[in-house]
């Protein structure tokens, strides 16, 4: 069972905020645990054919890779998304299916521990490398704010796939 808190160790801005993020990743991880390799390309949803366990997990990775790499960092494109097209926006979540869920969680926790590095070594006030589409460059502490929302808001459809794809509730 994967362990996870909300509770920081201690009550400054960074260990809060990185303290929710890694709670969101920790549940997104839990959310998956027991899933058959059926049920983790399903995507119960009419409306939302892309939404599987492992589209959802990839997501997950290859956003943080985006934010944190190739935004803050303005490091090199590289993933799923640097294929995204209008006529194919996800190619993330698209592909997603053709790699075990097991594979999928594993390289998102590896490089989760490798940004828990990255955000470890500056300043929350550091700004992004690479602006975003205003043309401003936001600051690590707007990005970690962002991520804890999109992991958060993508629990929930975790939370929902999973039970419609076999009945588990929680955690």
């Amino acid at each position: 069972m994967t362990q996870r808190t909300d509770t920081p160790a201690a009550w400054d801005e960074r260990t809060q905020l990185t303290t929710f993020l890694d709670y969101a990743r920790a549940t997104a991880v839990a959310k998956c645990e027991g899933v058959s390799a059926e049920g983790a390309v399903r995507a119960p949803l009419p409306g939302s054919p892309l939404m599987t366990l492992c589209g959802l997990i990839s997501h997950l990775r290859w956003v943080e890779y985006y934010w944190l790499e190739e935004v803050f960092l303005d490091g090199e494109e590289a993933g799923p998304l640097v294929h995204a097209t209008e006529e194919d926006p996800d190619p993330e979540m698209r592909t997603a299916v053709e790699v075990p869920l097991p594979q999928l969680l594993a390289e998102y926790e590896e490089q989760s521990a490798r940004f828990r590095e990255l955000v470890a070594g500056h300043s929350l006030d550091a700004k992004a490398r690479r602006p975003i589409r205003d043309g401003r460059h936001v600051d690590l502490r707007w990005i970690l704010l962002h991520l804890i929302e999109e992991t958060s808001r993508h629990n929930g459809h975790l939370d929902v796939v999973r039970e419609l794809v076999d009945g588990r509730v929680g955690p």
